[in-house]
């Protein structure tokens, strides 16, 4: 019996520029954390019969891997060559749907797992492709990199991403000094709506491949205050993070789709008006999770508020190690 991890991510900068259809043409580039907050995989051989059980939302009992209705545990297993006698389930310390990743950390772990039941040793950036690749182009999903690379390689880093797609992962240099303020300063909080972020990513994939001068305005805009917001928080420089998220989150609202709603609109500008300087839905928009960075001395407030609107607050710190193994009976 194999218990494997990956954390979700929190994406910080430049999100959205890590889709093939924007960085095959410009590169791209991003800034995130993996945060303290995980998906679960167990991996089990019964040894009673040859059948494949596949545990989530709902269960699955198959006699082939070709039965298997789960998208990502489907191709992973046959890319694997792992078709019988496994049961396989999973658990998360957040809701589907989010914005924090949630499927990326999934395969990720799954596929942690596979290899360590097959004695394989897979470096984190063979980890991260390797689930790439099964997203993308075995269960056809429109990603970016992000969530493979932040579960695969944990902490607070940033991608440079070539326009072949070559990814270059390097630490937040000078962070370490202001990753109490920032725990301090910045929150999140679940608006208590899922969304499915296909709709969403599919929409930027279709525009941005036209070359939609919105939408590929808005990325380079993206991509631009990335740049800024890594400088903000390699000089701990959160007043000005706080400005640039507020940016940020007026420049995706530009894109096509559901990325708010005038409920969303609502709660940001109650944020602003009890203390928050900046913030954005994490993810690719439309629910899950709002990012807030507030001014000084103003986290109860804001947090007061937002609880008369039944957003909850979320407490979190980073995950510095990735996907591991926790188990191996």
């Amino acid at each position: 019996m194999l218990l494997t991890r990956a954390p979700l991510r929190i994406s910080l900068g430049g999100g959205g520029t890590d889709l093939p259809s924007y960085y095959s043409e410009h590169g791209g580039f991003l800034l995130s954390a993996a945060l303290n907050k995980y998906v679960f995989i167990c991996v089990n051989r019964p040894s009673v019969d040859q059948k494949l059980r596949i545990k989530y939302s709902t269960s699955e009992t198959v006699s082939s891997v070709d039965d298997i209705k789960h998208d990502l545990v489907r191709p992973a297993l046959k890319l694997l060559e792992l078709t019988h006698t496994l049961e396989i389930s999973s658990m998360a310390d957040v809701p589907a749907g989010t914005g924090l990743g949630s499927s990326s950390a999934y395969l990720v772990a799954l596929l942690t797992a596979l290899y360590e039941l097959k004695r394989e040793k897979v470096p984190a950036r063979n980890l991260a492709e390797t689930a790439f690749h099964i997203e993308k182009e075995l269960a056809h999903h429109p990603v970016g990199k992000q969530d493979h690379y932040l579960a695969a390689f944990g902490g607070i880093i940033c991608l440079d991403i070539a326009r072949d797609g070559a990814v270059t992962v390097s630490p937040l240099a000078g962070f370490d000094d202001h990753q109490a303020e920032f725990r301090t300063r910045v929150m999140l909080f679940y608006t208590g709506q899922s969304r499915d972020s296909g709709t969403i990513l599919e929409t930027q994939k279709t525009q941005t491949e036209k070359r939609d001068p919105v939408m590929v305005d808005s990325l380079h805009r993206t991509k631009e205050l990335g740049y800024k917001i890594h400088k903000a928080l390699q000089t701990g420089d959160f007043d000005r993070f706080g400005l640039l998220l507020d940016e940020h989150w007026q420049n995706k609202k530009r894109r096509a789709g559901p990325i708010s709603d005038p409920r969303l609109d609502g709660w940001y500008d109650l944020a602003k008006r009890n203390g928050a300087l900046g913030g954005k839905i994490v993810g690719a928009g439309g629910g899950g999770f709002f990012m807030f960075c507030c001014k000084l001395g103003c986290r109860g407030a804001m947090r007061a508020a937002l609880a008369q609107e039944g957003l909850r607050e979320m407490p979190y710190d980073f995950d510095l190690e990735g996907a591991k193994i926790l188990v191996n009976l």
